[in-house]
């Protein structure tokens, strides 16, 4: 553990699926910034290079690698590639990729329900198979799962009942691999944002303002950069004694 500045992370590697906009671009900038060396996946190529593109603007090169984690094979390739670029290490997995849709319980496809489960729960699951067995074999690791407010409350006035069940489950698979892993060195643990202002979430929508904004206490909606030091704090060794954690980042809402 460094004593000098615990939240350094020069030196070590990191990993972040889906890591090619929103949320997840915040991710990998952060820990970039932080001092890893950072690759990021996602299933189109060109989102991948346009997100290194635009880090190599600012000064920090990602490593992209093309990936559909809800391919076994694929997550496998993605593993390697990952480890052959850091030379034979991966020191931080960021698990963000994920989907939602929005739809009352009646009207959820089975189509839609497995969609949301296979991404969000068994890629996740698969992700943090492959790249905990490079962990175990290093000693040490950690892993930071992406979940969200919506596994602990029930959103509105939107509904998304595949979504909400899937981040619960990834809450609680984050403590059971938590619990299991320690062991190996390798802690486990989850942000849980709020609300956040990308292309994918429409905070600024009038029929979504009443209760996404005006329902939380700080009265705003955040940026992915807010999130970003939470996932920085977790991949850092500032969070040693930290593990099976759920780091709530909502600005207050699910207190209310």
């Amino acid at each position: 553990m460094s004593t000098d500045n615990p939240f350094d992370l020069t030196g070590r590697t990191a990993l972040v699926t889906g890591g090619n906009q929103g949320l997840g671009q915040a991710f990998a900038l952060g820990l970039a910034r932080a001092g890893a060396r950072v690759a990021i996946s996602g299933r189109r190529t060109e989102a991948n290079e346009a997100a290194a593109a635009e880090a190599a603007e600012a000064g920090i090169e990602l490593v992209t690698i093309a990936a559909d984690i809800t391919d076994d094979d694929q997550v496998t390739s993605m593993t390697e590639q990952a480890r052959d670029a850091f030379g034979g290490r991966i020191d931080i997995l960021v698990n963000n990729a994920g989907t939602c849709y929005h739809a009352p319980s009646f009207e959820v496809t089975d189509s839609q329900w497995a969609d949301v489960f296979d991404l969000n729960v068994r890629a996740l699951w698969k992700c943090s198979l492959s790249v905990g067995a490079l962990m175990r074999e290093q000693g040490a690791g950690s892993i930071v799962n992406i979940g969200s407010m919506s596994g602990l409350i029930v959103n509105r006035p939107q509904w998304q009942p595949a979504y909400n069940a899937s981040k619960a489950a990834v809450h609680h698979l984050t403590k059971s691999l938590a619990v299991e892993w320690a062991p190996y060195g390798i802690r486990v643990n989850a942000v849980a944002p709020g609300y956040v202002k990308t292309a994918m979430a429409p905070v600024d929508d009038p029929q979504f303002y009443r209760h996404w904004i005006e329902d939380a206490p700080q009265q705003r909606a955040a940026l992915p950069e807010e999130i970003a030091p939470s996932v920085v704090f977790l991949a850092s060794d500032a969070s040693s004694f930290i593990t099976g954690s759920i780091l709530v980042a909502d600005g207050g809402y699910s207190a209310v």
